[in-house]
């Protein structure tokens, strides 16, 4: 995939042959870590959400290379997700890929999506949508917020902690996401904390 500047995207991958990629809580924050060093110098995070079996980040690019990073962020990218694959292959004492072999790329500002009315993913999770109004990076940014209702078997997002929503919702003061930029470019708010 070769990402633009000024472009949002979404980039998903899930477990190899539908494993686990999360086995604990630790997991899930040592993953956030890796997109802080990693993923952070190139572009903004506008939305994520850490599933036991997939992930899901919409990602804003500010720069495909940086002046103090031998690799481009794709590279940086393919960094992230091979260092994370080695800890959990030593944790859980596995050979073999952790992941799907190609993480998916998605250019909100290009992409339409085809059904307003119940959108299905390529993983297969299909999330009814209601509000036909919304851009596709609304679109996209609601879908992954609400992949928890339909895995987890939990009755709201802000149940689920390995998501932005929390941050969103204001139940939360997140670090992760740039806000002032997923309102300007999706016209999300972030509630005040209380």
């Amino acid at each position: 995939m070769q990402f633009k500047k000024g472009y949002i995207y979404h980039i998903y991958n899930r477990g190899n042959n539908l494993g686990r990629i999360f086995f604990t809580r630790e997991n899930y924050l040592y993953f956030l870590n890796k997109i802080r060093n990693h993923l952070l110098p190139y572009c903004s995070i506008l939305a994520w959400c850490l599933m036991p079996k997939d992930f899901h980040l919409i990602i804003y690019v500010h720069h495909l290379k940086v002046e103090n990073r031998k690799e481009s962020i794709n590279g940086s990218y393919g960094k992230m997700l091979s260092s994370y694959a080695r800890a959990i292959q030593n944790q859980e004492n596995k050979m073999g890929s952790i992941f799907q072999k190609h993480t998916k790329f998605i250019c909100l500002n290009d992409e339409k999506p085809k059904n307003y009315s119940n959108w299905k993913n390529e993983f297969g999770n299909s999330i009814t949508l209601i509000d036909k109004t919304k851009s596709y990076p609304q679109i996209c940014f609601d879908y992954i917020h609400l992949l928890p209702i339909h895995s987890q078997n939990i009755s709201s997002p802000d149940e689920w902690e390995f998501s932005s929503y929390r941050d969103y919702q204001g139940l939360r003061n997140g670090k992760l996401v740039n806000f002032k930029l997923a309102e300007k470019e999706l016209g999300i708010k972030r509630k005040v904390l209380d």
